[in-house]
């Protein structure tokens, strides 16, 4: 699993940095990457993020690296989120698990939408409304620790041309 993160996540986004993207906009790009990437609406999150960064002019692939990391997470979270939309709406809750929806996609996806169309609205809902928080929330704690790279990364290179300089 280490392995994993380092060589999809981690090496990929340093990269970003080896090539100059500053660590504020590697920190926008990945926290908008994650919130979109645990939308409760499964095959929206790629499309989307592609719009904000072709819209925001935010670096295309650190926002698709962490959006596809958010996969396992997005299942995970669809429940909560519409609880959580219902909780706002003041709805009924509705009886739903991950295996019923799941086994309503394989009946087709048009079908899976008119059955769960309540239950898509109010996860949708509660989404909207804890997304710009949690952008604001990830980028303030991330916008730290790619400067700390970027700074490292920098350190190295400046210890690299100083042993070359060196007689």
């Amino acid at each position: 699993m280490r392995k994993l993160w380092q060589s999809r996540i981690r090496e990929p986004l340093i990269g970003l940095l080896k090539q100059g993207i500053a660590p504020q906009r590697l920190a926008l790009s990945v926290a908008i990457g994650i919130v979109v990437g645990n939308m409760p609406i499964l095959g929206v999150s790629t499309v989307l993020c592609a719009a904000i960064a072709i819209g925001f002019r935010l670096n295309l692939p650190a926002i698709q690296i962490a959006q596809a990391a958010m996969a396992p997470v997005q299942i995970v979270l669809i429940i909560p989120f519409v609880r959580l939309g219902e909780w706002m709406l003041r709805a009924p809750p509705q009886p739903l698990t991950i295996k019923a929806g799941l086994a309503l996609l394989g009946q087709g996806v048009g079908h899976a939408i008119i059955v769960l169309r309540d239950a898509i609205l109010h996860a949708g809902f509660a989404w909207v409304v804890v997304a710009p928080a949690a952008i604001y929330a990830l980028f303030r704690l991330l916008t730290p620790m790619f400067e700390r790279a970027a700074e490292q990364l920098a350190a190295r290179r400046g210890a690299a041309g100083a042993l070359k300089v060196m007689p």
